[in-house]
């Protein structure tokens, strides 16, 4: 029986005719779609075609990948694909669609000739020109070009939404114009694929700024001196590994605790990433260290799934422990090296006080327990005080709704008390709420993302799924997106829900997290 696929349904409609589909993506770099929870949310609004633009990968190799498993392609595959290159071509040449535009708030419009040119070479590339034939015309064109304002267009094809991929496909492109070849790139590059304008300006400021580091490190309690500590300890686990790689020992057991760095990694990811991007135009750190964070996490967690149900390891499982070893171990002295100090010559003493603040809703990362520091406990006695107090004033705020009225007190404290974790974020896509249950945060909420873009508190790989949802409820394609999954050994239900006024106007976007456990265990017994 002949297999088809029309790429005009959604993943969901595909994977369900065709379950061998699931690997088949997956083994392009479709992680996503062998989680359950992703294929019956996201999945059903989502596209063969759409899934690799987000994703930057090529539809022509996802074709072909189909093509060579059996399957005939129908709907226009042929078409679409040169449809989504047209489209591309008139994106990147100024023609931005509406949708763009709303992502990245510019157009190509308002666009200088240099930001233009290096954009064409981007659309030939993803047309599949060869890259040696981009690459000399670049450096013939590009001679005297200065590093920021290479960094300058690649920014601003971020903030339009392009991918990672995309603009590491760049960073190959113009490393001949700073670096003379590209494997010198390679080799020096600190970044895996930063652009080398932002490059240069770490490398500077990390140089630059070793007394201040030094300083706050020094500081007791400090968030500096935090993550260096849990650094020390990343390495003293990755080290036990590696003894136990050579030596023999049980290895699963080690890398277990080694796991303890996703702690480490999420705290990065919550509170320095995102305020080095939106606050001073760092990004690099968030689109680039951030993906090989989670790709670090995956594979820990990964590995130690398999070491739990196999009877003997194999010596490609050892040989990924070992991999996946050194690229920790990297990212520790990245970390050490440039992310640290590059924040130490950037935040201001507010950041960390904040960060301290933010940090006391995190577990300790290998034992490692932060100590009191006086100017951060201080931070916070300030924060408590201006927060609302219960006790009764006949001048108080309240909040007048068509099902009564409210004092600011109570509707903080009734809001708090619901076992729900509440985040609103406007129709501008900005963090305006997140409610502050008593129970541990299953995602933890760092006041300092409060009138930050969502967008900037979600990793590489989460946010076009996230600007999809938020898309389709601006549209009134959906009005809900219920995703279910494992969050810490524990079944936790996430929805994501629009937000109309009485016109039916969309005003925002509610996201609410509910621990299911205890709903689980009661069907399991039958409702005894």
């Amino acid at each position: 029986m002949e297999k088809r696929i029309n790429l005009e349904e959604s993943v969901y409609q595909l994977t369900q005719k065709y379950p061998e589909i699931i690997d088949i993506m997956a083994s392009l770099g479709f992680t996503e779609i062998s989680k359950k929870a992703i294929r019956l949310s996201v999945g059903k609004m989502m596209t063969i075609p759409k899934g690799a633009s987000m994703k930057g990968i090529g539809l022509d190799v996802v074709v072909k990948a189909l093509e060579s498993n059996g399957f005939t392609i129908e709907g226009g595959g042929r078409s679409l694909q040169n449809d989504l290159a047209s489209r591309t071509v008139s994106e990147e040449t100024g023609e931005q669609s509406t949708e763009r535009i709303e992502h990245g708030k510019l157009s190509a419009e308002k666009s200088d000739p240099v930001t233009k040119q290096i954009k064409s070479y981007l659309q030939r590339l993803n047309q599949g020109e060869d890259m040696e034939s981009v690459r000399a015309d670049f450096v013939r064109h590009f001679k005297s070009v200065k590093a920021t304002e290479i960094m300058k267009a690649e920014q601003e094809l971020i903030a339009e939404g392009e991918s990672v991929k995309s603009i590491k496909k760049l960073c190959d492109v113009h490393s001949a114009l700073f670096h003379g070849s590209r494997e010198s790139v390679q080799g020096d590059s600190l970044h895996h694929g930063l652009h080398h304008g932002q490059e240069r300006m770490m490398m500077e400021q990390a140089g630059e700024s070793k007394d201040v580091t030094a300083r706050l490190r020094s500081v007791e309690g400090h968030p500096l001196q935090t993550f260096y500590r849990e650094n020390e300890a990343v390495v003293k686990a990755l080290d036990e590994v590696d003894v136990r790689l050579r030596n023999g020992g049980d290895v699963a057991e080690a890398l277990e605790k080694a796991r303890g760095l996703a702690i480490h990694y999420a705290k990065k990811g919550d509170l320095v990433y995102p305020v080095l991007k939106v606050k001073y135009g760092i990004y690099g750190p968030s689109q680039v260290m951030w993906t090989i964070d989670d790709e670090i996490r995956a594979e820990l967690s990964a590995l130690v799934r398999q070491a739990a149900v196999a009877t003997e390891l194999s010596e490609d499982w050892r040989a990924r422990v070992a991999s996946v070893m050194k690229r920790a171990r990297e990212m520790t002295f990245k970390e050490n090296r440039i992310l640290f100090p590059v924040s130490a010559a950037n935040l201001s003493d507010d950041d960390w006080k904040q960060m301290y603040a933010d940090a006391k809703g995190y577990e300790s990362c290998l034992g490692v327990e932060a100590p009191r520091w006086k100017d951060g406990e201080e931070y916070c006695l300030q924060l408590r005080g201006k927060g609302v107090t219960t006790e009764s004033n006949s001048s108080e705020t309240c909040v007048r709704m068509p099902g009564g009225t409210l004092s600011i007190a109570q509707l903080t404290a009734m809001l708090d008390t619901l076992p729900l974790e509440i985040t609103f974020v406007d129709a501008d896509n900005i963090n305006r709420y997140f409610n502050q249950p008593f129970e541990t945060k299953a995602f933890k909420r760092p006041l300092s993302a409060l009138g930050r873009e969502v967008f900037s508190c979600h990793p590489p790989k989460i946010e076009p799924m996230v600007r999809a949802i938020i898309q389709d409820f601006r549209d009134g394609k959906r009005d809900k997106v219920p995703v279910w999954l494992e969050k810490n050994g524990r079944t936790v239900l996430v929805t994501y829900m629009a937000v109309r006024d009485a016109a039916g106007k969309y005003i925002g976007t509610m996201e609410t997290v509910q621990d299911m456990e205890a709903l689980k265990a009661h069907l399991v017994s039958g409702g005894k």
